[in-house]
């Protein structure tokens, strides 16, 4: 299982200014700022950048020229919160150029409340085991719990912290940018845990990404 939400991109302007900076070519680009109504948030409406079709091109092209071309990606910022498994965060962390990530801590908040189904990763759980799960991993969580509250004893946190499955699922706030996604997609997309290929998905909706990095891609 894997959620992305509240999804946010930025710096599209300065990325674009910045693309055209080895040349001095500010003046050819078309990509600009529209009105796109007024919303119950937005006392004085919202605006959308909208990128013109000559940026477009130039952004295709320094794409498709490899990664010491296209560091404008590095400037097309994005942030977001997914709440994934552990068993993915983990490969997920083998990204640590331009991410930086804030978690739910599992040090200080794991006691906070007990432990359900929904807070687990245990879809393709056969039968059998989701059984012995539900009787065993979630029961013996709950009860190291219940003793960790009722004693405030170090040792009955530590039965939970070491012994937490890595189906357990963590929300982290993430920064990062569009250079890390595209490396991130080529590398991920066919990957056998669904959580990479639905990861995927959410990097193919997001604005103008097809366009700029995917398209005439045959990778």
């Amino acid at each position: 299982m894997i959620k992305v939400e509240h999804i946010e991109v930025f710096n599209w302007e300065g990325a674009i200014r910045g693309m055209r900076n080895p040349l001095n070519s500010w003046e050819k680009s078309d990509s600009e700022w529209k009105f796109t109504g007024y919303s119950s948030k937005a006392e004085r409406g919202t605006h959308e950048y909208i990128i013109g079709e000559a940026d477009l091109a130039l952004m295709r092209k320094l794409c498709r020229a490899g990664s010491d071309h296209r560091k404008f990606l590095r400037q097309i910022m994005v942030s977001m919160d997914i709440t994934a498994p552990l068993y993915w965060w983990k490969e997920f962390d083998t990204y640590k150029v331009g991410t930086v990530a804030n978690s739910c801590s599992t040090m200080h908040t794991i006691h906070k409340k007990p432990f359900e189904l929904d807070d687990f990763s245990i879809e393709h759980l056969s039968i059998k085991n989701y059984t012995r799960f539900v009787n065993t991993t979630l029961s013996w969580l709950n009860e190291s719990l219940d003793d960790y509250l009722r004693t405030n004893d170090k040792a009955d946190w530590w039965q939970i912290i070491q012994l937490l499955p890595t189906t357990y699922n963590q929300k982290r706030t993430v920064t990062l940018n569009y250079e890390v996604l595209l490396n991130m997609y080529h590398a991920r997309r066919n990957h056998k845990l669904d959580e990479w290929r639905a990861f995927c998905g959410y990097i193919e909706e997001m604005p103008y990404f097809a366009e700029i990095c995917l398209e005439g891609d045959n990778g």
